[in-house]
């Protein structure tokens, strides 16, 4: 395929619709959602055993096949952008907060990872008219006949509908995140070239927020000519961590592969100064960065070299590392999550384990809770935004899990349950999603109650189960 045959499929990739993602169809087994990915079996009269619960691994009989249970999910859909997206964030909107009446509408952005280096793209998107997917005994009374026309774009008020505004980005873009500042929405993107780019997206926001601004920014190409703001070169290898600070606006922590992790500060001339001094502490590529959700100038770090580590960034350099937890994982320590409400840390790792850190026990480097449910490295991990006890974990095992802390083992209900594989199951387990190919990132959306977004090789999912 020619590079212009590339570009060609990126820009048609722009305008794709989501579609509902709820998978029925027996021949494409691979790829069915869900906790309650039901085996049903046929009888030798062609009928259908009673449905049982499946669980990631087991074999399938060739006479059962996986069916979605639809009435596990209060909302289910799909999303493709052409080229695969390694990293995406949620982007905060004027919409309210604890949202939760249909439809729904979320804003992000996402960075591709192209097969030709010179076609990827930041992607900025609007996924609106996200309705609910669960399916009701009694009839819905249709009341979308209130909505906007922007808003109705499918017009049977029913219809998903993505919009996408693309700025284009040297190279794939290995992680990327969202910030406000001064008023303004930025995107800082890690660059597989080595470069961390920073962009001012309030125009490619106003342009996917009205169909017609965002055909006339896609009819005129008016991503190829975006700059961004601000470009450091100062890392000596790529990387993947980057984190923005939440208590101090525009600030901004990222690490590379060799090893460094820069702390950027806003200056007052509207750009960023980079300490060239790199923290000092970890031996190996730094993999993912945290800031604390409550304390200025403290961030968490978690790296090859199986350590979390603490910092103070007001501290120099080379002191700045505070607290060190050594063989925190069997092997590298891929994703770390800061909760927002507590003070604790979510760490998943190469050996498929998930560790629940307390930082007020920090220095026994034992976590307090550890989980072994995932049969695959861990990808991404995310504390619920407001539940203090939900999170959520992703891996190359192709399932995302849900998790509630609070929950205790019931062994008179155990006792009751006669499914042996369910018996094994930790009890904090909620829900276990599938049908995404090697998933790569997921984000609860802090606006949107109990929803979901996640990224894979095979697309985004967006969706919000019955347990949260």
């Amino acid at each position: 395929m020619s590079a212009q045959e590339d570009e060609e499929r990126m820009e048609v990739a722009e305008d794709q619709n989501i579609e509902d993602a709820i998978l029925e169809d027996a021949s494409d087994e691979e790829d069915k959602d869900g906790e309650n990915n039901q085996t049903t079996s046929n009888g030798g009269g062609g009928g259908r055993s009673k449905a049982k619960v499946y669980l990631p691994g087991q074999a399938l009989d060739n006479d059962e096949e996986l069916v979605c249970d639809e009435s596990a999910y209060i909302m289910l859909h799909q999303a493709h952008t052409g080229a695969p997206c390694l990293s995406f964030d949620v982007v905060q909107d004027p919409l309210g907060d604890d949202r939760e009446e249909f439809p729904l509408t979320a804003f992000l952005v996402a960075g591709t990872q192209a097969a030709r280096t010179h076609v990827n793209g930041v992607i900025v998107m609007k996924m609106s008219n996200m309705n609910r997917t669960q399916r009701e005994k009694d009839d819905e009374s249709d009341d979308s006949g209130e909505e906007s026309d922007d808003e109705d774009v499918g017009g049977d008020g029913k219809t998903p509908h993505l919009n996408c505004a693309l700025i284009k980005h040297a190279g794939c873009v290995n992680r990327l995140r969202v910030t406000t500042f001064n008023g303004t929405q930025y995107v800082a993107s890690w660059s597989e070239m080595g470069r961390v780019h920073i962009y001012n997206i309030n125009e490619q926001l106003a342009a996917v927020d009205d169909n017609h601004a965002c055909r006339t920014y896609q009819q005129n190409k008016v991503g190829d000519g975006v700059k961004p703001d601000f470009t450091f070169s100062g890392h000596q290898k790529e990387g993947f961590a980057i984190d923005w600070c939440p208590t101090t606006r525009g600030m901004l922590a990222t690490g590379d592969c060799r090893r460094d992790i820069h702390i950027w500060r806003p200056n007052d001339k509207g750009s960023w100064n980079v300490d060239q001094r790199p923290l000092v502490g970890h031996t190996d590529s730094v993999e993912d960065i945290q800031w604390s959700p409550n304390e200025a100038n403290v961030l968490a770090s978690c790296s090859v070299d199986k350590s979390i580590r603490i910092w103070d960034c007001r501290a120099a350099p080379s002191k700045a590392c505070m607290l060190t937890a050594d063989n925190a994982h069997e092997s590298d320590v891929n994703v770390i999550s800061w909760n927002r409400n507590e003070p604790l840390i979510a760490s998943g790792g190469d050996d498929g384990v998930l560790h629940i850190w307390d930082l007020r026990q920090f220095q026994t480097k034992t976590p307090v809770a550890t989980f072994k449910h995932h049969t695959d490295h861990i990808t991404t991990v995310e504390w619920h935004p407001k539940e203090s006890t939900i999170l959520a974990s992703g891996g190359d095992d192709d399932q995302i899990a849900l998790w509630d802390l609070s929950v205790e083992k019931d062994e008179s209900e155990a006792d009751m349950n006669d499914d042996p594989n369910l018996k094994d199951l930790p009890p904090q387990l909620l829900f276990i999603h599938q049908g995404q190919k090697e998933i790569k990132e997921l984000h609860w959306h802090p606006q949107l109650k109990g929803v979901i977004l996640s990224t894979a090789h095979s697309g985004f999912n967006v969706f919000r189960t019955i347990s949260v």
